[in-house]
């Protein structure tokens, strides 16, 4: 179960935390739950200018692409969404004014994927809004979106193969979706100055990536 609590007491060995409960149904959930839990600390820094920013760039896009709703509806209608999927959000309702900046983060990440998915056009390129750019990457990957300028995409290895791709497993190698465009370009400067150029982050193939790219999972 995903509940909350407070720092109660720091000791030299580490802290002890307070979990309160509201209900005997609550308390036994926890009686019943594994000895060992996975401990979230919030973040006390507030959103920062750049992130509002951001944030704000991306709900105009979808706003204006959902059959042009008002932005004000949208933000409000998109964090609702966010908060219904994002597990690590507590459910109350937070602002862009002074939300932290793992929330802040988080939503952004939220936003941008939701603009991957339905093909939502944005004049700013992605991958300068993205907060976190493994993620964004592997969205890309998915929806097989160029990660520069959103146009289709092909596979590119930043790990080289050096034999024949039909005989080895891709899992676990570097890679980025790139339009022919994008394509050439990175075989033409290099691997490193293109990842310089462009901010990037490859990712590592995994099961999913590979099913949509029709990649063996295992060597022959």
């Amino acid at each position: 179960m995903l509940t909350t609590g407070t720092l109660a007491k720091e000791t030299e060995k580490g802290f002890w935390l307070f979990v309160p409960v509201s209900s005997e149904r609550e308390r036994a959930e926890i009686r019943r739950a594994a000895r060992v839990a996975a401990v979230e600390f919030s973040d006390a820094w507030t959103i920062t200018a750049e992130q509002r920013k951001k944030a704000y760039v991306l709900i105009r896009c979808i706003a204006e692409w959902w059959s042009d709703t008002p932005a004000e509806c949208m933000k409000e209608l998109s964090k609702l969404m966010f908060r219904e999927v994002e597990p690590s959000i507590e459910r109350e309702p937070f602002s862009l004014s002074d939300c932290d900046r793992t929330t802040a983060r988080l939503y952004i990440t939220y936003l941008i994927e939701f603009c991957l998915l339905n093909d939502v056009p944005c004049g700013e390129p992605m991958y300068k809004l993205a907060e976190d750019l493994p993620k964004y990457t592997w969205a890309c990957l998915m929806k097989k979106r160029c990660v520069v300028c959103g146009r289709k995409a092909e596979l590119h290895h930043v790990d080289h193969v050096q034999t024949n791709r039909e005989k080895i497993s891709h899992i676990g190698m570097r890679a980025l979706p790139l339009c022919r465009k994008h394509h050439n370009e990175v075989h033409g400067m290099g691997e490193k100055d293109f990842l310089r150029k462009y901010i990037l982050e490859p990712v590592k193939i995994d099961e999913q990536i590979a099913d949509v790219y029709r990649l063996r999972k295992k060597a022959r």
